[in-house]
């Protein structure tokens, strides 16, 4: 398997764990019901220990995903230089946002674990691509 396919291939792995961390982060009780926060007057903001979910913070989690889910393809079609550049620059920003939006939920840590090896095996690849692959 050449460099590229391994790093794109890397970064599915990042996103289903993700995926996954948030969709089981949703079973844990009391969660869904700390979201769907209900008050007088309608539905008001919710919130997930202590955070406000608000419009704005949900585009910039888009955001932050959507540069994972761009490495994908881009991590197949950039040059080298430019895509060891783009690797280097998304692991860091993604492991940020990992660590800052986590949670000390046991499966959170579990995934999160899972997620900062996959970044850094990204980031040694990316590292070690020789001009020759």
């Amino acid at each position: 398997m050449n460099i590229r396919t391994k790093i794109s291939t890397l970064w599915i792995v990042l996103l289903f764990n993700m995926a996954f961390a948030d969709i089981l982060g949703f079973a844990y009780p009391g969660t869904l019901a700390e979201l769907m926060a209900i008050g007088t007057e309608g539905v008001t903001f919710g919130s997930v220990e202590g955070v406000v979910i608000t419009p704005s913070f949900l585009l910039i989690a888009a955001v932050l995903v959507e540069i994972a889910i761009s490495m994908i393809y881009l991590s197949r079609v950039l040059r080298r230089k430019a895509n060891r550049i783009a690797n280097f620059g998304a692991a860091v920003l993604t492991a940020v946002f990992i660590i800052g939006g986590g949670s000390l939920k046991l499966h959170y840590i579990f995934f999160a674990s899972i997620e900062i090896a996959t970044l850094m095996m990204i980031v040694i690849l990316a590292w070690g691509w020789s001009h020759d692959e």
